[in-house]
């Protein structure tokens, strides 16, 4: 999209809307309401709101993510994962508007031996695995839509793995966490450039998005502690980590056990730069630092 572009974010306030408006290109003219401005599930605030922006693009970055809750909560769960997404869908498809919808490797069930290309049967262990699968199908309805998969999600602000890592550092002598269940760090930033990319170059269908490299939760949480202590975070330098099993930490939900995402081929397809996972944490634990610093006197 070299011309100026109007689109629409879901879920604004969230980290990947927060990134998207961020890394928007500087001919778009974004909006990216918050859900007390715009409710997804109401068919008719959704067509009010496509109305009133004219969007050539939506890009849904609105979803239920509390994993756990989801055993429980299923009827929330898939009315924001599932049917809100169809109402998007109908309601872009009424207009001529293109969707982009972003989904997870939760989708799949962990067994693989080999990373998941975007085109492998799903088969999602999960509540929440399994509406966000449900969304992707009714994203695809959409004629033009992209459906972006992406994993293990985090940005500088908001609730995520590292600030969870980081208050538990903080908190604890010692931190455990599970090192049997393998995947990605991918920071929001990232994944915002490359949905900006893909949507301007118009690319339809499944795609997958990570940043490179692979890790294991405890790997992860590893690289939190010792990128945060080179930042100057130094709350965290007593703690600690130590590496579990899956069946030391059972949760209500099934986590994927191996969950790398195959996106080479996505990643010819755009300029993006592709970073490894830990060069982008770096970035990000460096930024929570600036911000964590105190104001200089005056």
């Amino acid at each position: 999209m070299s011309v100026p572009f109007r689109a629409l974010v879901t879920g604004g306030g969230g980290q990947l809307a927060n990134a998207l408006v961020a890394a928007a290109p500087a001919e778009a003219s974004v909006e990216a309401p918050g859900v007390g401005s715009l409710d997804i599930c109401d068919s008719a605030a959704v067509a009010s709101a496509l109305d009133a922006f004219r969007p050539e693009v939506v890009v849904n970055a609105a979803a239920y993510t509390a994993v756990d809750r989801a055993e429980s909560e299923p009827e929330p769960a898939d009315r924001v994962n599932h049917r809100a997404v169809a109402i998007l869908a109908d309601a872009c498809t009424a207009r001529g508007i293109r969707l982009v919808q972003v989904s997870t490797d939760y989708v799949f069930d962990g067994r693989a031996h080999a990373p998941y290309q975007p085109g492998d049967a799903t088969n999602p262990q999960s509540v929440y695995g399994r509406t966000k699968r449900d969304g992707e199908r009714a994203a695809l309805a959409s004629p033009g839509a992209l459906v972006v998969r992406t994993a293990w999600l985090y940005a500088p602000r908001g609730a995520n793995f590292m600030h969870t890592m980081l208050r538990l550092m903080a908190e604890r002598d010692e931190v455990r966490v599970v090192a049997d269940q393998i995947g990605t760090p991918t920071l929001a930033s990232g994944l915002a450039a490359a949905i900006w990319d893909l949507s301007a170059r118009r690319v339809e269908g499944i795609h997958h998005w990570t940043d490179a490299g692979v890790a294991s939760w405890y790997d992860f949480a590893v690289a939190i502690r010792e990128e945060a202590i080179a930042a100057g975070l130094a709350a965290v330098a007593r703690a600690r980590i130590v590496p579990i099993r899956t069946i030391d930490y059972p949760t209500p939900a099934a986590r994927p056990a191996m969950s790398i995402l195959a996106k080479e081929a996505t990643w010819s397809a755009t300029q993006v730069p592709v970073r490894h996972w830990r060069e982008a944490l770096r970035d990000a634990l460096g930024e929570v630092a600036r911000e964590a610093a105190p104001a200089d006197g005056g």
